[in-house]
């Protein structure tokens, strides 16, 4: 006797993809207030590691930028772009965080954001 594979029903699968998308929504909406408490007006949060040599030890840092929907700096102090970035991390686990990083607060995708050369500049 031979046993068969059965293909998971489409009905099923809509309702996973269901599920799946609004625990993202829900997920972004909580990010996004929770960034507006930590330094209100952020929407994207950028974050670069980076190593600095202090008192002739090297150590890895990460900088960390918070903007408003036209681009501009938020003003916030230290704790806050600390607690920026510990909420993100909190949330999105499984990112690599030793890479250059920017999360979108309205979108709530978290992308790489290495720089990257102009077009016209490319030969």
């Amino acid at each position: 006797m031979t046993q068969q594979t059965t293909q998971t029903p489409r009905a099923v699968l809509a309702v996973e993809g269901a599920r799946t998308a609004r625990r993202h929504l829900t997920r972004r909406d909580v990010i996004a207030r929770q960034l507006d408490a930590i330094a209100p007006g952020t929407a994207r949060v950028r974050t670069v590691p980076v190593t600095i040599d202090r008192d002739g030890e090297r150590r890895r840092v990460t900088w960390v930028t918070l903007d408003d929907a036209l681009g501009q700096p938020v003003a916030a102090d230290r704790a806050a772009h600390r607690a920026a970035r510990g909420l993100l991390r909190r949330m999105l686990p499984d990112a690599d965080w030793s890479r250059p990083l920017a999360y979108d607060a309205i979108t709530g995708e978290l992308a790489d954001d290495e720089p990257e050369m102009p077009e016209e500049l490319r030969a």
